[in-house]
């Protein structure tokens, strides 16, 4: 398994790696930098340029490799995260695979089952203060005691450039970076409109209508993680925590 890295690693030894992980990290480079078309994610692009974010490939999408492969990432990177800064991110570059890269809604499917399996790997107790149905306002996909939230980008994606990428990529954030933001910063609303305004000018495509912010009444994170090109969404998540069984409260 590749290690996790920073961009000062990867720059360094960039003439070493394949082909296909060098195009995806140049494209990254590219959204985090685009001064004509700037990215929304304001602090994504601030935890571009202060190093703050950490990443890493896996090779094949293949469900069982590619999900052991992301449970050892997550168990790793979770101590990691603290140490990186206050807008880190571990940003995951996934190698195309045709079987399951011929749609979005093939693409959404793959993303739940690999969630899932990852899930299954965990082999510790789903956090207390976490809800483990994903229809509770205050629910987060949870992986070693941390919660996450997740972003999922892919190929097919045309409309809504903001999760347009030429692999499939994952952003993974922990919780405790997003409450940081939102407790710590007085302009975080000021933020949170430039955002808007950002992705209304980035995409080609209104706003997903779920997109709202954690632990409103109406808000739920998984329908989040993987947006559509359009404005449709899932009526049942389709992610089942096997914590359920092992740890119920």
């Amino acid at each position: 398994m590749n290690p996790i890295l920073d961009i000062n690693e990867i720059e360094n030894h960039f003439v070493l790696f394949p082909q296909w992980q060098q195009e995806a990290f140049q494209s990254f480079v590219h959204k985090m930098t685009d001064s004509e078309h700037p990215f929304p994610c304001i602090p994504a692009t601030l935890g571009f340029k202060l190093n703050h974010l950490r990443y890493a490939f896996i090779e094949e999408i293949q469900a069982e490799k590619s999900a052991y492969e992301l449970a050892s990432l997550l168990k790793e990177y979770g101590p990691l995260s603290k140490e990186t800064g206050i807008y880190a991110s571990l940003i995951i570059f996934m190698k195309s695979n045709t079987k399951v890269s011929s749609s979005i809604l093939e693409n959404e499917r793959y993303f739940w089952h690999l969630l899932n399996r990852v899930s299954e790997l965990d082999d510790k107790p789903w956090p207390a203060h976490i809800p483990q149905t994903p229809h509770n306002r205050y629910w987060e996909f949870c992986f070693n005691g941390e919660p996450y939230f997740i972003y999922c980008a892919t190929p097919e994606h045309t409309l809504r450039r903001s999760r347009s990428f030429p692999v499939m990529m994952l952003a993974i954030t922990p919780r405790w970076v997003l409450n940081h933001f939102h407790t710590s910063n007085p302009h975080a609303n000021q933020i949170k409109s430039f955002i808007r305004e950002r992705l209304a000018h980035y995409d080609q495509i209104n706003p997903h209508p779920v997109l709202n912010r954690y632990g409103q009444e109406d808000n739920y994170e998984w329908k989040q993680y993987f947006l559509r090109d359009d404005q449709t969404t899932l009526s049942k998540c389709p992610f089942t925590s096997h914590h359920k069984k092992k740890n119920p409260h």
